[in-house]
């Protein structure tokens, strides 16, 4: 947090402006849209999760209808397709990215279609940051009729071919969680190049009241808008916004540099005319031994790291549900490990880090 932040957010408090709109809800959305650029409108909502559900809602999922999903995520990308009472089928990733594999996704359409049922939606994540394999996945999307939901949570900064993250979709999501690049202590918002969609997605988000001096309503709605409060925060968090990435992207340099040479450790690589914000830095190492090695001697020393997302596939609450999977996305989570990512990581906490990797592997 910074000094414009708690501007904003007196601003809120000086004027009365705390319900969900108001003057910093509308120059967020603003601020996103000019930034994002590429002719979308933006729709703040209290969270990335409430917009995949806007989303999936919008793109006319419901009750019985099944959404191709990528496997290797978090379970937020998951979890609205069951809000709508839909099937998810999960499909597994590819090396390049680690996101969803357009070989996979086209084999569990064309078994979909083979059952008699069409899936209603693709949701594709940019994992880490890192984009997912955009030309090939429109280009199912068009040859199939099926619109996708662009998971940019984790990307916002990232691009493709000069192009910001979010904007490639049928419908894009972001997150401002309290551990995302920028953030709102809690947030989301739906964007897309439909104004009308914008629109239906902000009637559906403040309880889908109908233009009527009364309270009215023939559709059901959700409490899913963004506070004017809040909205504040992230006015003045978009203006640091370029700054958090280049430290990111700063840290995961710091890492490759002093780690590269390790045999045991791999690092993902930005395919050609991809720009990752390198949200998280996050290393592959020879097995699951050496991963917990390195997980459990970083945390004897009170430095906190994470395994990769565990795949949908093999989540309990998902496990019932249909699955396309070649083994990529559980051998990515065996051994996988998130480094410490954070924008104010400081030089010393870096080397203190690797001094501590490069110990335990040497």
């Amino acid at each position: 947090m910074g000094e414009l932040e708690q501007l904003y957010v007196k601003e809120a408090f000086d004027t009365n402006w705390v319900a969900p709109l108001g003057p910093n809800v509308t120059q967020f959305e603003l601020a996103l849209e000019q930034y994002i650029q590429n002719n979308v409108h933006v729709a703040a909502l209290s969270s990335g999760t409430g917009a995949i559900h806007l989303a999936l809602e919008l793109l006319g999922v419901s009750r019985g209808d099944e959404v191709l999903c990528q496997s290797f995520t978090f379970s937020a990308s998951a979890n609205p397709i069951l809000y709508l009472g839909a099937i998810p089928v999960f499909v597994d990733s590819e090396q390049d990215t680690w996101n969803i594999s357009p070989q996979l996704l086209e084999e569990a359409i064309k078994d979909r279609l083979a059952a008699g049922k069409k899936p209603k939606a693709i949701i594709a994540v940019h994992l880490y940051g890192m984009p997912y394999k955009i030309d090939e996945i429109r280009e199912i999307s068009n040859k199939y009729d099926i619109p996708v939901v662009e998971d940019s949570a984790e990307a916002l900064g990232s691009t493709y071919e000069g192009i910001k993250c979010s904007s490639f979709g049928d419908i894009g999501i972001l997150s401002f969680n309290g551990n995302k690049i920028i953030t709102t202590s809690g947030g989301g918002a739906l964007v897309t190049r439909k104004e009308e969609i914008k629109n239906k997605a902000v009637f559906l988000a403040t309880q889908a009241r109908d233009d009527a001096p009364h309270y009215q309503h023939s559709h059901v709605g959700y409490n899913y808008r963004m506070s004017n409060v809040l909205a504040g925060i992230g006015r003045g968090q978009m203006e640091v916004l370029d700054d958090r990435v280049a430290a990111r992207r700063a840290n995961f340099e710091f890492y490759r540099t002093k780690l590269g040479d390790i045999t045991e450790i791999e690092f993902l690589n930005e395919p050609a005319g991809y720009f990752c914000n390198r949200w998280l830095t996050c290393i592959l190492t020879s097995s699951f031994a050496f991963r917990e090695k390195l997980r459990l001697a970083l945390i004897d020393e009170n430095i906190e790291s994470r395994p990769l997302w565990k795949p949908m596939h093999l989540q309990p609450v998902f496990k019932k549900y249909p699955s396309i999977t070649d083994g990529t996305s559980e051998d990515l989570f065996e051994r996988g490990l998130c480094l410490p990512s954070g924008s104010n990581l400081s030089k010393e906490d870096l080397e203190r880090i690797v001094a501590l990797i490069l110990n335990t592997v040497l």
